[in-house]
């Protein structure tokens, strides 16, 4: 079996949150699909997701550097 790893993409405004259609900053990808988190709901899930996750894209540091500017 071989595995292809690709760069995932970035976030965009368009991704919303699966939780509460927020702006995403997190994707976690699983064998059964991907899942979009705020920074919230990131927060709440990842420590339970991380240890099934395939992938996980955080661009939770965006957070800090959008409320500087």
């Amino acid at each position: 079996m071989s595995t292809t790893v690709i760069d995932p993409v970035q976030l965009t405004a368009s991704d919303r949150c699966d939780a509460c259609g927020a702006r995403a900053y997190v994707r976690v990808e699983l064998e059964s699909g991907s899942l979009l988190f705020c920074g919230h709901h990131a927060n709440q899930h990842l420590d339970k997701l991380s240890s099934t996750a395939k992938h996980i894209h955080d661009e939770r540091s965006l957070l800090s550097e959008e409320s500087a500017s």
